[in-house]
């Protein structure tokens, strides 16, 4: 099942590819409901090939259906996210800790830059192979993720608030 979402900021490009490619603003960001805050794994950079894994967790409830199959608290995974600074693309890559033959999923990512702001568009896929519910979870997943995004943006654009 196919995913997309773009976020917009008030700020350059590069100041996106720098907030995102970084450790800092993560443990900075609340107020999600689907899926967790994540947890930064580790960062490497070599060049203009910057790579960051977080661990993410899915926290919605999944239909009944599906909780015969799937243990929701064992939807953890590890984002992969390998993004060229020079390009201002980045490849995604969900590594399931649980479910790893019932699950894939990636994505990849554009960064722009707009007239006085920057976009971020995330197009993704997810598959879940489980007979008979895997449609089930595969929209409730990726309607997670989708949600996750745009929460992701607005406490994004609040960390950018000047305090006070």
């Amino acid at each position: 099942m196919r995913f997309a979402v773009t976020q917009t900021y008030p700020i350059s490009r590069d100041e996106v590819l720098e907030m995102y490619t970084g450790t800092e603003m993560w443990g900075e960001l609340s107020g999600f409901t689907k899926v967790s805050v994540p947890e930064v794994v580790d960062r490497t950079k070599k060049g203009d090939l910057v790579t960051v894994r977080l661990r993410y967790r899915f926290i919605a409830p999944l239909p009944t259906a599906a909780t015969a199959v799937v243990n929701r608290d064992k939807l953890v995974w590890i984002e992969e996210t390998v993004t060229d600074l020079s390009a201002g693309t980045a490849t995604v890559d969900f590594q399931p800790e649980n479910y790893a033959s019932k699950l894939a999923a990636s994505a990849a990512i554009r960064y722009e830059q707009l007239d006085d702001a920057a976009s971020r568009t995330v197009q993704g896929d997810l598959r879940v192979k489980v007979l008979f519910v895997g449609g089930q979870v595969e929209k409730a997943i990726t309607s997670g993720l989708s949600d996750h995004l745009a929460q992701e943006e607005r406490a994004v654009l609040d960390t950018l608030k000047p305090a006070g």
